[in-house]
Parts: C-alpha cells; sequence; structure tokens
C-alpha cells in the first residue's frame, strides 16, 4: 500500500477514538477494524484533537446525505476514496444503490471487512482513470461524496472528475473538502499525513474554480466543526478545541464545500 492509501488509517483511527468514547460518531465497525490492523500510527497522527476532528468531518459528510432528497428508486450514492469507512452502514438508507471506490489494494483490504451485495458495490479504480465511472448506471440521479481526497488531486485532476461525473448522470450533487492553498504550505512542515511518508498536496481558497469547465455550481459551503458537536466534549476539551480548532482558525485550513448540476 502506497503511502496516500496509508492516510486512510488517520481517520479510521480518529472514528474508532470518538466512538468508543460515545460522542460524535457511533462508528462500531471503525472500532472493530482498528483493533484488528493495528496499524502502527505515531505523532500527530494519534492526536485526541485530530480524532475529534475527523470524527466531526465524518458524521457532518453522513448527516448531508440524510438530508439529500434521495429516492432509492432513482439514486445512487457514490463515496470517493472511501477507504475502510463504514458510511453505507452509518447512513443506513436501506434498499440505496451505494458504490465505495477507492484504489485497488485499498478495495482488497477493504474486503476484509465489507461484502458485496444486490446493492452495495466496491469498485476498485484510481477515479482519475474515467473508465471507473463505466460500472455505474446512467439513469441516476448522483449524490457523491468525495473525503479526505481532494488534496492528493491537481485542480485540473478534479475538474476532470466533476465533468466526468457531470456527464453520467441526468443530476449530480457532491460534497467534498478540501484544503486551502495556506493549508497545503503549511503541511509541507507539519501535518500528519507526514507520519505516513506523504508530503504533497494541493489546496484551493476559490471554490468556484471548479466550476469552470465541469457544469457544476457552487451551491454553498458546510461547517465542519458544528457548535452541536463542539458541545459534545466537556470541560476545556471543550474550551481547547473550540478555542484553537474550530472556526476562524479551522477555516484558514479547511473548508467543506457543496456543488451541484441538473
Amino acid at each position: 500500500m502506497n503511502n496516500v492509501n496509508k492516510t486512510l488509517y488517520i481517520p479510521l483511527y480518529g472514528k474508532a477514538y470518538v466512538s468508543r468514547r460515545g460522542i460524535i460518531l457511533n462508528d462500531k465497525k471503525a472500532e472493530e477494524i482498528w483493533a484488528a490492523e493495528g496499524f502502527a500510527l505515531g505523532g500527530k497522527s494519534k492526536s485526541k484533537w485530530l480524532a475529534y476532528y475527523m470524527g466531526m468531518r465524518s458524521a457532518v459528510f453522513d448527516e448531508w446525505l440524510r438530508n439529500q432528497p434521495i429516492d432509492i428508486k432513482d439514486s445512487l450514492v457514490i463515496h470517493i476514496g472511501c477507504g475502510l469507512d463504514s458510511r453505507v452502514e452509518r447512513v443506513g438508507i436501506k434498499n440505496l444503490c451505494w458504490y465505495d471506490v477507492d484504489f485497488p489494494d485499498v478495495i482488497r483490504e477493504r474486503k476484509r471487512y465489507y461484502s458485496e451485495t444486490e446493492n452495495y458495490h466496491m469498485i476498485e479504480a484510481d477515479v482519475r482513470n474515467i473508465a471507473w465511472i463505466d460500472a455505474i448506471p446512467t439513469d441516476r440521479r448522483a449524490f457523491v461524496v468525495i473525503e479526505g481526497v481532494s488534496m492528493y488531486f491537481r485542480r485540473q485532476e478534479l475538474r476532470q472528475l466533476f465533468s466526468i461525473l457531470r456527464a453520467h448522470f441526468t443530476e449530480t450533487r457532491i460534497l467534498i473538502d478540501c484544503y486551502t492553498a495556506f493549508a497545503a504550505r503549511a503541511s509541507k512542515i507539519r501535518n500528519p499525513i507526514n507520519d505516513v511518508g506523504v508530503t504533497e498536496v494541493y489546496g484551493m481558497d476559490d471554490p468556484k474554480i471548479l466550476e469552470d469547465g465541469t457544469g457544476f455550481s457552487f451551491a454553498g459551503e458546510h461547517e465542519i466543526t458544528p457548535k452541536a458537536m463542539i458541545d459534545s466534549l466537556k470541560g476545556m476539551e471543550k474550551a481547547i478545541f473550540k478555542t484553537v480548532y474550530a472556526g476562524r482558525i479551522s477555516k484558514n485550513m479547511y473548508r467543506l464545500y457543496e456543488y451541484r448540476n441538473g
């Protein structure tokens, strides 16, 4: 597994950590996989503050999906960069057609813990290779989550991905998290992903950059660290997280954008 793919263990640890504590996210699958994998994380990667952040980010993506106008007869969900995430189980929309997509070695690892069904499918692919989307029906509305992935893609690669999605489906909604340009520069010096050997990442400050030539419109920004989730923390942990990791400081580093077409 290459260094970029190893970054999947950072959010896995975070989700397992908050789930064990009974806050932010209920993810027994993450607890199970983390206990079984025993992947060696160190340094900032095992920070409890980062774990809280990872748990909140995942919970926000989950809630976004639950709030979409999804009709199981004509809609599907695509999770790009799924890693070992159990979103398909956490969101819990029964009989919905769902596709988890990641690199082949990640999906091979994933298949140790998840099984495909009539409605749930795993696709082995580098999404920069457009052929992967041919495995998915075209006559549907697609709800796409791209979590923890965009920072490894050049801007033109993201535009190409958006264009592929627009051309394939009748309507598409996307929720994607992105580094700011400042965060990408700072990552060369200090970032948990450095602990697994990743040093090259990308960021952007203007969400409308991804509108250019893709057929998508920027539909708004979402809060990655909502007050209700911060309030699940207690005492000094809540005060420190709110001051250091949320609000304006968080937005200087990290953004969560929604796009729509159709």
